[in-house]
């Protein structure tokens, strides 16, 4: 009698712990919202920000992209496939056009097709303040395709979707 009430006190005590693993454990949808987040924290500029600050955002905002890219736009200049490190560069040479800069996500619809691959399509709002001191306030729809890659979910396409103007 005492060995089943041992052992049923563990198996309970499993059953907890398997429980709260998989509560503590971040859902994958949690996990593509941290790339936007991660996005957003390193596109973002403070007027008081150093060179090495600078330089470790743009180490950083790479390592969030596959090694291949592709931006949609309807301005034909900027549609494109990109090698991370060329996101990088020009994401480093677009700051520099900014004194202040906040980049924001919002309105997340997160669907996952297929093993790997996930699609969000969102809003995203830029504000800033630019050298010359003009104020700077866009928000776009965007449709973007994220790859798993070794548990991490890196952007692979980023399409800004054209808005019915008034």
């Amino acid at each position: 009698m005492v060995k089943i009430k041992y052992i049923l006190v563990g198996v309970l005590i499993a059953i907890i712990g398997i429980a709260v693993v998989i509560a503590l454990s971040p859902s994958e949808e949690k996990r593509v919202r941290k790339s936007f987040n991660l996005l957003s924290e390193r596109v973002s500029k403070s007027p008081d920000e150093n060179t090495f600050t600078v330089l470790k955002k743009m180490k950083e905002i790479a390592a969030l992209f596959d090694e291949h890219c592709e931006l949609k736009a309807s301005d034909p200049p900027f549609s494109g496939s990109y090698a991370r490190e060329e996101i990088s560069t020009y994401a480093a040479s677009a700051r520099s056009s900014f004194s202040q800069l906040s980049l924001k996500f919002y309105d997340f619809h997160i669907a996952f097709t297929e093993k790997g691959l996930a699609n969000a399509t969102l809003t995203a709002r830029l504000i800033g303040k630019s050298m010359a001191g003009e104020q700077v306030d866009e928000t776009r729809e965007l449709e973007c395709i994220l790859t798993k890659i070794e548990k991490k979910w890196l952007f692979s396409q980023i399409e800004v979707v054209e808005v019915l103007k008034k």
